[in-house]
């Protein structure tokens, strides 16, 4: 199945020499895949030598992954089809610290069955669900242990939805937001990249690592904190009870209070941060000096732990997501600038520093994304259509 959502539609001797297995082998997995409806005929070989071949293919219909985002401000939802096309996505304003773990659940709840509702007849059961959450997750226990800017801890978060929705609760699953954002931004991504760092850019800084094509979580999955690297002891207080961390130098708030004050439509928390940051882009385009200086100020800050990271790591790519994507004609500047004087290594050691594609949408991209896995690493969890599945191929 990976095979056939990275390639598209093989005929089964195709399928045969890029997975490695024997085209009997591969013969029953395409059966027994048919009768459980994830893959399906999809006409005839074209050219080459020999007898035309029976091309198979997945059906992206068969089955749906649902992502729900909660973040300070918001909570979202995506839905996306076998092959990662979306089919549904919504965001809903609300105060999430301010209304607390139960009610912020309540919401998440309403929105996947709105999502569930919105699809239905569209696509497929879903397969799986992934909630992100930006802080410090047990995956285990789909629990979240700390998330200083939501004020929550060890709250049970696939616990609670599972009570809350018709999902199962082995269908829930509780990630870090900036994980799942990587993962969702390599699996957008061209190229033959393997090695990616991604951050997150909201009120809080979080980063996601991928080295060799696979997901850094450390050795308890807390990896990828960078937002409390602490880089002026003698800096304002974190959210977190620290002081001097990165993200009160370079997240939504440092940027927000360095460009305007108290009573400007930016720091308006019901208006909705595409809004808020379109106004940003407006203010930079027309050159306002307030708004130029609070950038370069951010940049700056930005570089510094960008080269601490590339130092460390040494990616590919550093991605700029959230509240970054929607700035780097201001941003990438002065990053590469900081990157390139405080690398050890020659031309920045290859890193390139760019503005994701996805924007506020990679954690709930990326959750949705993950929830498929369910179904890719054990298409048995979808069942078979003939009455007796103990006689399915295995």
């Amino acid at each position: 199945m990976r095979t056939l959502r990275e390639h598209g539609a093989l005929s089964r001797a195709q399928l045969a020499v890029r997975s490695g297995l024997s085209k009997a082998t591969v013969s029953s997995l395409v059966t027994d895949l048919e009768l459980r409806g994830l893959v399906h005929s999809a006409g005839v070989s074209a050219g080459g030598q020999g007898r035309p071949g029976q091309l198979v293919d997945l059906r992206p219909t068969s089955v749906c992954g649902i992502g729900l985002d909660v973040h300070v401000g918001h909570v979202g939802a995506a839905v996306t089809d076998l092959s990662g096309e979306l089919l549904f996505r919504r965001r809903v304003l609300c105060d999430v610290p301010g209304i607390g773990p139960e009610r912020a659940i309540d919401q998440l709840a309403e929105l996947a069955n709105t999502a569930l509702a919105e699809v239905e007849g569209l696509v497929g059961p879903p397969v799986g669900l992934t909630v992100s959450v930006p802080g410090l997750v047990d995956r285990d226990a789909g629990t979240v242990t700390f998330a200083p800017r939501l004020r929550w801890r060890d709250v049970a978060v696939a616990d609670g939805l599972a009570a809350r929705t018709r999902l199962p609760l082995d269908h829930i699953a509780v990630d870090n937001d900036a994980n799942l954002g990587a993962e969702a931004e390599l699996a957008t991504m061209s190229g033959n990249v393997t090695d990616l760092a991604y951050l997150t850019g909201d009120f809080g800084i979080g980063c996601g690592v991928i080295a060799g094509g696979r997901l850094i979580r450390g050795s308890i999955g807390f990896a990828g904190e960078i937002g409390h690297m602490a880089m002026d002891p003698l800096g304002p207080y974190c959210s977190c009870g620290r002081r001097g961390c990165w993200e009160t130098q370079v997240g939504l708030g440092a940027l927000l209070h360095a460009c305007a004050d108290p009573d400007d439509p930016v720091r308006d928390p019901t208006l909705d941060l595409d809004k808020r940051m379109g106004i940003v882009r407006a203010r930079a385009e027309q050159r306002d000096r307030r708004t130029l200086d609070a950038l370069h100020q951010i940049g700056t800050a930005l570089g510094l732990g960008v080269a601490v990271l590339v130092n460390l790591l040494n990616p590919a790519v550093v991605v700029l997501g959230g509240y970054f994507a929607a700035l780097p004609e201001w941003l990438v500047e002065p990053i590469r600038n900081e990157v390139v004087a405080n690398v050890l290594a020659p031309g920045a050691g290859g890193a390139r520093v760019v503005g994701s594609t996805l924007g506020f949408t990679a954690a709930t991209t990326g959750g949705a994304l993950a929830a498929l896995h369910r179904v890719l690493d054990d298409p048995t969890v979808v069942p078979t259509s003939q009455p007796d599945d103990e006689e399915a191929p295995a």
